[in-house]
């Protein structure tokens, strides 16, 4: 039975990380059938939303669907309870068989059809144990593509794993999924041990073939963000932000509330951080309620190398940010790198 039935959110405790699976080497991990993915496996812009069906009024009571649709909502409810039971066949059915990218962008693993990310996750998911666990935290987006935030307890993959992951849909499918993860809450030796050589690395996630579901709103308030990021602009990027808005770095582990602090913060740290200058936005998924976007990151100016992360939006009825969440691999940067940006983070 999953144990998750009740719906609460309780953290599994810590003795049972003890139980948990030893981790899949490199070497395992490019054998083929025994890859495994780590981890799952606006005024008038609310009528641009992509669903009919109108805002999710409590699908699953542990799931903040505030800025999702009833439909996709009940669709990843659905697809977590099928993981969470170790249901190969039912947890796979909600990916599409026709056309399918799964990416691990942490570690490097990817799965461009859906034989081969059935053969991965079925190669490893009857070794997790009665009290394995997964369940989607947040989803803010529609049916047509979103943005999901969603936990793996450690009898999954050897270590806890909390993943944003945009996703694309097609026919009631996911057609498209990437699991962005910070690889120091996976301790730093675990995820180096599962890191591919950079020059194995995929380039491309899949979504020049996927192209773009987001709906223009979200793309427009996503592609501003970026640009402003980019180009290092504080005061541009704290602009799209509601008054009583929020920014929270789920890798700094840092949270702003309100306009002003958030374009401080921005003043004294965008050169810092990874989504900043030198970035580039990849793709973009959501409605008009939100969603977020994909960036890509090869060489920061400030002098910080994170490949790619995901940045989580939350949007008013006006198109204005009400919330921001960001989640990158922290493992790639050092104490000193990660202590001047939390520095960044201190009103004087």
């Amino acid at each position: 039975m999953n144990k998750r039935s009740s719906k609460t959110l309780a953290t599994p405790s810590a003795s049972s990380a003890s139980s948990a699976p030893s981790l899949l080497t490199r070497r395992a991990a490019l054998a083929g059938a025994g890859a495994v993915t780590l981890a799952a496996v606006g005024g008038s812009a609310v009528a641009a939303a992509a669903d009919t069906s109108g805002p999710a009024g409590g699908a699953d009571p542990a799931l903040d669907a505030s800025h999702a649709t009833r439909k996709v909502a009940d669709l990843v409810v659905k697809m977590f309870q099928a993981k969470a039971a170790r249901d190969l066949d039912g947890f796979l059915s909600y990916f599409s068989k026709r056309r399918l990218t799964y990416v691990d962008p942490i570690w490097g693993g990817q799965w461009r059809t859906w034989d081969e990310l059935y053969a991965a996750i079925g190669a490893i998911m009857p070794g997790w144990g009665p009290n394995a666990d997964a369940y989607p935290i947040k989803i803010i987006g529609d049916s047509r593509s979103a943005m999901l935030l969603f936990y793996d307890s450690p009898e999954l993959f050897g270590h806890e794993i909390r993943s944003m992951a945009p996703l694309d849909f097609q026919g009631g499918k996911v057609i498209r999924q990437v699991d962005y993860w910070d690889g120091r809450h996976f301790t730093i030796q675990a995820t180096k041990d599962f890191r591919l050589p950079p020059e194995q690395f995929p380039r491309e996630f899949g979504e020049r073939a996927t192209g773009e579901n987001a709906s223009p709103v979200v793309r427009r308030v996503a592609t501003a963000l970026s640009e402003a990021f980019v180009a290092g602009n504080a005061a541009a990027a704290a602009d799209l932000f509601a008054f009583d808005g929020s920014f929270e770095d789920l890798t700094l582990k840092s949270r702003l509330v309100g306009r002003r602090a958030i374009a401080d913060f921005l003043k004294r740290g965008l050169r810092l951080l990874p989504y900043g200058p030198g970035s580039s936005l990849r793709h973009v998924v959501g409605s008009a309620q939100g969603g977020g976007y994909e960036w890509s990151n090869p060489n920061n100016p400030g002098g910080v190398l994170v490949n790619n992360g995901a940045v989580a939006l939350e949007l008013d009825r006006h198109a204005r940010i009400t919330a921001l969440t960001a989640l990158w691999d922290g493992a790639l940067v050092g104490d000193t790198q990660l202590g001047a940006m939390l520095t960044a983070t201190i009103e004087h």
